[in-house]
């Protein structure tokens, strides 16, 4: 078989050299010049590397500030990052036109919390009660240590080596997959973006969006080292359903599954968590075992009361009407078990300060992150905290007034932007 001079030049020629109806292509005489004759396609940029977040040295102040300066040095993700956050608070804002009533719920919202918690002990003990006469066991946990601990002697005594678990800020706060990798258990994050950053041995950057940071090219190069995907192909659908097919087995076999949990009702003793991905009832139905950890200001008094936070939890955080799925967990499935370990770390000092006991009002719908200027254009890992934007102002100096002393100047109103009208006006529990 002779093989024509047209064939052996197709087959030399690089693959975006031979795309159909190519609007750059030089046609000449009615065909098209593929040859030194025509003029050269410029080859595809290299993907821009993402920046990675603060430099975290033990106990020395975090420098945001020079870990912002290699964000916005990143200019692909830098733009990105601010538009992406920029429409989610575009998004919220229509949601709340939309609703009349929107300035009455947040007021309502904020009256609800304030009276939880000042009658905290009350509706905590309240819940104790309910939740076990549900059958489900409850623990108290002083700190992130002890958290850590109760919840390692639950698998132990499971003889539990594997747990699933959904997003939750709270155990990134207690340092929980670090904790559990040091002790033998795998922990698989069952969240999109939680598994992507776990892949990329990342905290997430964002308290509703883990991976915002990222571009889908940043994805692509993950997953490729990580569960073999093709790193030239970013397709979302692609990735995604590749981190499906690559989770859904270790899903199956888990020994146990964890929650975190969104709001916690006093009156019948059950929480409640809402994802839109579905991950979190898998987490917690498929394994036998299930353990939910809460912060204590998760608490609300009555059921009533939990429609007025739901109604504003995703317009705030997506600018959806409600999220894909609101789970109501009351106790244990049949032939299973359920416990609640509910957490202090650091919360009961914080209720007693005057300065900072409103933080606990926050519902965690990351909306101050969508708003803030220097959050949308410094990138959440430049705080290097667990919370970061402007509720991470508040909050992480509490929890170590040196390390992170000079975020509640990262800002451009010199440490008052978490008591800015705009920060209030925008927080859906009036936490600033």
């Amino acid at each position: 078989m002779t093989t024509t001079p047209e064939r052996i030049d197709s087959a030399m020629l690089h693959p975006e050299l031979r795309v159909e109806c190519d609007p750059d292509a030089i046609i000449r005489d009615g065909h098209r010049l593929d040859h030194a004759e025509g003029t050269s396609k410029p080859l595809l940029p290299a993907p821009e590397p993402q920046p990675r977040g603060a430099k975290v040295r033990g106990n020395r102040p975090i420098d945001q500030q020079e870990a912002a300066a290699r964000f916005i040095a990143a200019t692909e993700h830098e733009k990105m990052h601010d538009e992406r956050l920029w429409d989610l608070r575009q998004k919220r804002d229509r949601e709340m036109h939309g609703i009349p009533e929107w300035e009455e719920l947040r007021s309502l919202a904020s009256a609800i919390k304030e009276h939880t918690l000042t009658h905290l002990d009350e509706y905590l003990g309240q819940f104790e009660a309910n939740a076990r006469s549900n059958g489900i066991h409850v623990h108290w946990a002083r700190d992130a240590a002890e958290h850590n601990k109760i919840v390692h002697g639950i698998l132990r005594d499971h003889g539990a080596t594997s747990l699933i678990k959904s997003k939750s800020m709270l155990t990134e706060e207690c340092g929980f997959r670090h904790y559990m990798a040091s002790v033998g258990i795998e922990v698989i994050e069952t969240d999109l973006g939680e598994r992507i950053q776990q892949l990329d041995n990342e905290d997430p950057s964002h308290v509703v969006v883990p991976a915002v940071h990222k571009l889908r090219t940043d994805v692509a190069e993950v997953f490729s080292h990580t569960i073999g995907t093709d790193p030239g192909n970013t397709d979302v659908h692609y990735l995604a359903e590749a981190q499906r097919e690559a989770t859904r087995p270790l899903i199956l076999k888990a020994d146990a599954g964890m929650t975190g949990a969104n709001f916690v009702v006093a009156e019948t003793g059950t929480f409640v968590v809402c994802t839109n991905e579905g991950n979190a009832d898998l987490s917690a139905n498929v394994p036998k075992l299930h353990i939910a950890s809460i912060g204590i200001e998760k608490i609300i008094p009555r059921l009533e009361h939990l429609a007025v936070l739901v109604r504003l939890l995703s317009r705030s955080a997506l600018g959806s009407p409600m999220t894909q799925y609101t789970s109501h967990f009351r106790g244990p499935r049949a032939g299973g078990e359920m416990h609640v370990v509910l957490v202090d770390n650091g919360r009961s000092e914080r209720l007693g300060l005057d300065e900072f006991w409103t933080s606990l009002k926050c519902i965690r719908c990351g909306a101050c992150m969508n708003t803030c200027p220097v959050y949308r254009r410094s990138g959440g890992l430049s705080y290097g905290a667990t919370y970061s934007g402007p509720i991470g102002l508040i909050i992480d100096p509490t929890f170590n007034a040196r390390k992170y002393s000079n975020l509640p100047f990262a800002s451009s109103l010199n440490g008052s932007y978490p008591r800015a009208d705009l920060c209030v006006a925008t927080c859906s529990g009036e936490a600033a």
